[in-house]
């Protein structure tokens, strides 16, 4: 597995505890977004939806948003890569369009009322 790692923090001593691990240390340039952009990627969309809304109290507290809006991310939020389905949604074919006068919604609020998931009431 590799793992792009370029911080002050993380010694030759830590590199060698990975590579016990089998954990191949790669380097990236500082400064350099594209050259991990998926983690970038996830912290903007973090940021831009959760972590600039709230006020964050320690670290346990963050944790937890972060672990709630996690499950949110890859189990409700629509993802236009992915026809608007989520990453746990295994399903090729999109459900069917709900006719909204006849069906029930019930709307679940995640993160205190931050974000809203909606579902079919049973």
């Amino acid at each position: 597995m590799r793992q792009p790692i370029r911080a002050g923090q993380f010694t030759e001593a830590f590199d060698t505890v990975l590579a016990g691990a089998g954990i191949e240390v790669v380097k990236i340039p500082p400064r350099s977004p594209r050259a991990n952009c998926y983690a970038e990627r996830w912290v903007h969309t973090v940021r831009a939806e959760v972590t600039d809304q709230m006020l964050i109290a320690g670290p346990r507290h963050l944790t937890a948003v972060l672990d709630d809006y996690a499950a949110h991310y890859n189990k409700h939020r629509p993802h236009r890569a992915r026809n608007l389905r989520s990453p746990d949604c295994h399903d090729i074919a999109m459900a069917p369009i709900a006719d909204l006068a006849t069906i029930r919604i019930r709307r679940r609020e995640v993160l205190g009322g931050l974000i809203h998931e909606y579902e079919r009431a049973a």
